[in-house]
């Protein structure tokens, strides 16, 4: 069964793309940077396919369990990445962001699980696209705040004149920058998508319900502070080191936050 393949290749289809990422960056074999982003566009592809397959063969999206909520991850930072690429035209970070995708992917196969009978709820096709755009964001978010790290790290070793492997492979500040930037965008964009797709599908999917819930409560919280991030660069003219400060508190509490609100709250979104 070609979903069977699917599940057995991806993990190795993402830890090719990962080695040569890796060779790109740490070496300076002109083939392996040639090829790399080739072999993520067909990693992503392969795996947009095995998604819809799965959710063909089993009447459902693949988000009922862990095991397939890993697997999504692992498609959204491959998504991300890709996209995030695209628009930047900087090739020489994926190796951060890719082997995160592999581990992600590597569990998911590992334990993936194949379920017939299901919640009515998660059944619907809509609620697919909601989780899908909301994983999306939150990955995009994440390498934002990857970049921010990488940023600070870069700026510190500049102001400490070591001037390593670090310094001379990853891009330059502002190259830095500027793609911790458009994660952000990505990421607040699919949010939105996300938190639009949750108000119309909420009132069809329960009959009773809170606009209160703490995850959704939560979210809107996340899209606001990301959103003030995003006004104090465009109108207050917040640049460099501390916008990537303000950049990664932002997702810090974001992270803590919503870890919070899933240990701690009972939520409409738990549907098992």
């Amino acid at each position: 069964m070609i979903i069977d393949v699917l599940t057995a290749f991806l993990p190795l289809m993402y830890g090719a793309t990962v080695w040569f990422y890796a060779k790109a960056f740490f070496g300076d074999a002109a083939n392996d940077k040639g090829f790399k982003t080739p072999l993520l566009v067909l990693t992503v592809v392969s795996h947009a396919a095995y998604l819809i397959l799965r959710t063909t063969a089993f009447n459902h999206p693949s988000i009922t369990t862990i095991s397939e909520i890993m697997s999504l991850i692992a498609f959204s930072m491959g998504v991300a990445y890709l996209v995030i690429e695209f628009l930047t035209r900087v090739k020489n970070t994926g190796y951060f962001i890719l082997i995160l995708a592999f581990f992600f992917q590597l569990g998911s196969s590992a334990f993936i699980q194949d379920l017939t009978k299901v919640n009515p709820v998660l059944e619907s096709n809509l609620l697919g696209i909601h989780v899908s755009a909301a994983l999306v964001g939150y990955t995009a978010i994440t390498i934002s705040a990857v970049y921010g790290f990488l940023y600070l790290m870069l700026y510190h070793n500049i102001k400490s004149k070591r001037f390593g492997v670090i310094y001379s492979k990853l891009p330059n500040l502002e190259t830095l920058e500027r793609m911790s930037f458009v994660s952000t965008v990505l990421g607040f964009f699919f949010i939105s998508i996300a938190i639009v797709i949750g108000f119309v599908w909420l009132p069809k999917a329960y009959e009773s319900f809170s606009y209160f819930d703490a995850k959704l409560v939560g979210t809107l919280t996340v899209w606001v502070l990301y959103g003030i991030g995003l006004v104090a660069r465009r109108m207050l003219g917040w640049q460099g080191r501390k916008i990537m400060i303000l950049s990664l508190a932002v997702f810090v509490i974001s992270f803590f936050s919503l870890t919070a609100i899933n240990l701690f709250f009972t939520s409409f979104h738990n549907f098992y």
